[in-house]
């Protein structure tokens, strides 16, 4: 299936649009004047070119959502599983990093003070960071089930 001069032209625009005026950020530089007037450029921009590509793109999602009414019970299944899949690694990921954001400072005050406490101290990072792992195979386990 080929794509069209629009289907491929509309991104391209949309991406430099976005990127563009970060490099005006960064070539220009930051001061407390122009930060923020800078930053609220940046997201009426981001906002219209999202705009954009929802009027470019409408009977696309008319089309999407035509199928999506014809679709069975079975698919809805599904995509509660492929939620339920995602719910579980991001929240599983947020308890991980709030895990080793209270657990690495302890830890490296620990070190610090005693080098000997590295292996008593790595202990609670790693066990933070496991969590994430386990949310990871919840999300498999589920997926492997739809």
């Amino acid at each position: 299936m080929m794509l069209s001069l629009s289907e491929v032209l509309v991104p391209l625009i949309a991406v430099a649009l976005v990127i563009g005026p970060l490099w005006l950020i960064v070539r220009g530089g930051l001061n407390r004047k122009n930060a923020k007037q800078r930053l609220l450029g940046q997201v009426a921009l981001f906002a219209g070119v999202f705009a954009i590509c929802l009027i470019v793109g409408g009977t696309k999602f008319a089309a999407m959502a035509e199928d999506a009414t014809t679709a069975s019970a079975a698919s809805s299944a599904t995509g509660l599983g492929y939620i339920a899949a995602a719910l579980s690694v991001g929240c599983a990921c947020i308890g991980a990093g709030w895990a080793v954001a209270k657990a690495s400072p302890a830890a490296i005050g620990a070190i610090s003070e005693n080098p000997d406490n590295f292996g008593k101290a790595i202990i609670f990072v790693a066990l933070g960071e496991g969590i994430a792992i386990y949310g990871l195979l919840i999300s498999i386990l589920i997926i492997n089930n739809l």
